[in-house]
């Protein structure tokens, strides 16, 4: 019986015939978008852009440290103009053309990416500061009694 067994399992074998694993690749989307935002992030110590859609999905996105600026490089001007120049290459063909910015944070290279933005060919709508703005701020410390 552990004969038929093992005859039945190697004709199992050679009737299914081993199919080399087919790697497709994942379709890029080639669909246009006409209308989206781009958000400019400028801390201290880094520039983020990002490319939305209309209803908030990502687009494309690229900071000044993923392009190999390291430490404080991070944060200038020069560095901001070249995210900016990443992000324009990547959403070249799919859009958004007509664009509405929003710049936030108080870092060096944020008039500087806005500027760079200005001088490709979008259709800039509005450009708008959502850099939050503390009312009042936090409880200062005690008083130090000596």
């Amino acid at each position: 019986m552990a004969e038929k067994e093992k005859k039945t399992t190697t004709k199992k074998a050679e009737a299914t015939p081993k199919k080399e694993a087919e790697v497709k690749e994942p379709k890029k989307s080639t669909k246009r978008i006409e209308n989206g935002r781009i958000y400019i992030k400028a801390s201290f110590n880094n520039t983020f852009v990002s490319v939305t859609d209309e209803r908030g999905n990502l687009v494309a996105w690229a900071t000044a440290g993923g392009l190999g600026f390291a430490g404080p490089k991070k944060a200038t001007p020069f560095a901001a103009s070249k995210v900016v120049a990443t992000i324009v290459e990547k959403i070249n063909k799919t859009g958004p053309f007509n664009v509405d910015v929003y710049v936030s944070g108080v870092g060096s290279g944020r008039d500087s990416a806005l500027r760079s933005l200005a001088t490709y060919p979008f259709n800039i709508s509005s450009i708008k500061d959502v850099t939050p703005i503390p009312h009042n701020g936090v409880k200062p410390p005690k008083t130090r009694r000596i």
